[in-house]
């Protein structure tokens, strides 16, 4: 353990400083800092799982000083110990025996109260309000790159490393850029379209080029105890898998009861509560042979939370071409106001489970729209839509918003 990162206590000294080197080193060191590996000082987030369990791993072979920090997230019973939770429970017991193994120092952060507020409090209010919130990204953005930003800040590091599957690098005018990882399908660059330029000076992303198969055996070669252990899941925190359970313990009566309304006006039944539907749904309408009209089976085409209604339709209605954004982050070249007025070509990601397609970006009067090639069905307020340079493999990531309701 590394004395000079406690005080008296025992605890993690809030201004632990990192011994800088005394002389100049002009090479760049494999995070790309002009200094021996052995005088960077290296935060990895630590979830637990085989992806940051790896980083560790990799960064501590190549001479780095690695601190392995895990935050605790949630502690909801059931959820802990359910396959594919992560930041509680036993996760906490891996992360902190891959790092004994590492012989690194590992700290705990208690970080419950931040979750909540910021992460698990909102995705209740976002689901009441109509949207399909992504809990992952305000994880991403409020938590692990801010909070522990400025953690791994305090405790003189001069990198924060995770085990994302997504590539940062050089953009050649002095800062850093967000590339799409290597394995396509392992790709999370949707989940972290809200990093800054600020926060990518500090972000380094060690699994970008190497595919997933690579890093389980990189964690068996390392001897690693959780190099079989499975990902984890998008809602980490709901006990049950349920997402309503959750929204209704956390916002009792958000359930409440309301019509079913085609798009043509006609009641066709009710439902249970507006929590309970997505944009795009089919089955589970609870309605019977009137999920049925003129021999088209009906989806949810809109949510509106206000008058407690769910509207329904053809799927030829769940079809989108204009999709207006908020909460806009640009990470690309130059300021989101360079974009020319007659719009700029990208290519952009509706779902994380989805390849980019081709795109107009525009920039009116302050507000960001996207102008898809393709229509779109099953758009969501409350999700993501991510701008890439391009479609290809390895695409610059541009930056992106949360989708708006369909005016």
């Amino acid at each position: 353990m590394n004395p000079d990162l406690l005080d008296q206590t025992g605890d993690i000294r809030s201004d632990a400083a990192h011994p800088r080197a005394t002389e100049m080193v002009t090479s760049l060191n494999s995070l790309g800092l002009p200094k021996p590996p052995a005088q960077t000082r290296v935060i990895v987030a630590m979830s637990g799982g085989v992806d940051s369990s790896v980083v560790a791993a990799l960064l501590k072979r190549d001479g780095y000083e690695v601190i392995g920090v895990t935050l605790q997230l949630y502690d909801h019973g059931a959820a802990t110990h359910r396959k594919g939770s992560c930041c509680a429970g036993q996760d906490i017991h891996d992360a902190r025996d891959v790092a004994e193994r590492l012989g690194i120092p590992h700290y705990v952060l208690d970080y419950e109260s931040r979750f909540r507020d910021k992460v698990i409090d909102s995705f209740a209010r976002s689901y009441v309000a109509g949207e399909t919130p992504i809990p992952c990204v305000a994880c991403n953005q409020l938590i692990k790159f801010k909070d522990l930003f400025d953690t791994a800040r305090d405790l003189g590091a001069d990198v924060l490393a995770t085990g994302h599957y997504i590539s940062s690098h050089d953009d050649g005018a002095g800062g850093r850029a967000l590339f799409r990882a290597v394995d396509a399908d392992r790709d999370q660059s949707y989940f972290l379209f809200a990093t800054t330029r600020d926060q990518l000076d500090l972000l380094r992303f060690p699994l970008g080029d190497l595919p997933k198969p690579d890093v389980r055996q990189l964690a068996h070669d390392f001897g690693l105890a959780v190099a079989d252990k499975a990902d984890s899941q998008d809602i980490c925190f709901v006990p049950s898998g349920k997402y309503t359970d959750i929204i209704e313990r956390l916002i009792p009566g958000a359930a409440e009861p309301g019509d079913i309304v085609h798009v043509n006006g006609d009641v066709l039944g009710t439902h249970h509560g507006v929590i309970h539907f997505t944009i795009g749904q089919r089955k589970g309408l609870g309605l019977g042979a009137a999920a049925n009209v003129k021999g088209e089976p009906l989806y949810v085409v809109k949510l509106d939370p206000a008058h407690k209604r769910v509207i329904v339709g053809p799927r030829s209605a769940l079809a989108t071409r204009f999709v207006h954004l908020r909460d806009v982050n640009w990470i690309g070249p130059g300021g989101i106001e360079d974009i020319p007025v007659d719009g700029l070509e990208v290519a952009v990601r509706l779902r994380s489970t989805r390849p980019p397609g081709s795109a107009i970006l525009r920039r009116r009067d302050g507000a960001v729209e996207v102008e898809l090639a393709v229509g779109e069905d099953g758009v969501s307020p409350g999700q993501a839509c991510v701008f890439y340079e391009d479609a290809r493999p390895r695409a610059r990531v541009l930056g992106g918003g949360f989708i708006k309701p369909q005016i």
